[in-house]
């Protein structure tokens, strides 16, 4: 799933004038921390702790992974913290026999960030790129 899928799957028909989708400030905050987040993942995997970085963006609390940049702390809208594939298969959100297929799904992360979207209305994988130039 792209952001902008993300993004499109917030919009109301209702007739009410929409409001502004906490995914907008999402996207500059991803593109802010791209440079954090890269450095991370590569940590992450030259550690050999995963082959799969998985990046949880959220505005709340998260009792996954480790936070690695604080909204508070940096003045942002969202919070980052940093799991694994194999923290998620552990605590059951990608269920073991789905596994596969996530592996398949999942980007090249030395150019995509795979971001784990927490909102109100639920949660999903984006592939978000890193800014290239």
């Amino acid at each position: 799933m792209e952001l902008q899928d993300l993004l499109g799957a917030q919009a109301g028909d209702d007739g009410q004038p929409k409001k502004e989708s906490p995914l907008k400030d999402l996207k500059v905050d991803l593109d802010f921390y791209a440079e954090s987040i890269k450095e991370i993942a590569v940590e992450i995997m030259a550690e050999g702790l995963s082959a799969y970085p998985i990046f949880i963006a959220h505005q709340h609390e998260v009792s996954m992974g480790e936070l690695i940049l604080d909204k508070n702390e940096l003045g942002t809208e969202w919070s980052i913290h940093a799991s694994t594939l194999e923290e998620f298969v552990e605590r059951g959100i990608i269920k073991e026999e789905r596994k596969t297929h996530f592996i398949k799904q999942y980007k090249k992360p030395e150019d995509f960030m795979c971001v784990f979207v927490i909102v109100p209305e639920g949660a999903n994988f984006v592939f978000y790129p890193y800014k290239t130039g």
